[in-house]
């Protein structure tokens, strides 16, 4: 039996259950046993909301071959239109060249490791003040562009640029 979270419970208060194979199985769907002893072909226990006992009721039952019809009939009335844009391709788009961060932390967040020499989320996260999502996307983009290596674990990341290489490609504040 697949269990049926507390959160699920909690929101669906009435509770129906088809025939189980153990009294165990009917006391996590209706909180009490009997579901077990149910015929099958539609013959099910309602528990509705605000009732201590299950109300034994027969539903509708359908066979898999009329499932399977219905489903045919369906599909042969309307032919399926899809969305050409909305289908996914198995292309994957890249150029050369990475794109330009997105990220307006990126020259900071490059020149922190940089000087640091160690790239970490949670360096970023605690430097800068912000959140893992976008602490985990700049360490994304630093490597990306070639800043910081990939992930070995726990570890921090290795960087590739030494302390002087940054001041040829970061802009000094004179310069704004």
């Amino acid at each position: 039996v697949d269990v049926i979270t507390g959160i699920i419970k909690a929101n669906v208060p009435s509770r129906m259950a088809f025939a189980v194979s153990s009294g165990t199985d009917s006391r996590t769907i209706i909180d009490s046993n009997g579901a077990e002893k149910l015929l099958g072909r539609g013959d099910m226990l309602f528990l509705p909301m605000g009732e201590n006992k299950p109300i034994r009721v027969q539903g509708a039952f359908i066979s898999d071959h009329e499932v399977e019809r219905v489903v045919q009939f369906v599909t042969d009335q309307q032919e399926a239109h899809y969305e050409e844009k909305m289908m996914p391709t198995d292309e994957v788009e890249t150029t050369g060249a990475p794109e330009q961060p997105q990220d307006e932390l990126f020259e900071e967040a490059k020149a922190l490791v940089v000087e640091m020499q160690t790239a970490s989320i949670s360096l970023l996260q605690r430097r800068f003040r912000i959140g893992y999502n976008r602490a985990a996307r700049l360490v994304d983009e630093l490597e990306a562009h070639g800043v910081v290596g990939p992930s070995e674990g726990s570890k921090p990341r290795k960087v590739f640029i030494e302390q002087e290489e940054t001041s040829e490609t970061l802009p000094d504040d004179n310069d704004m």
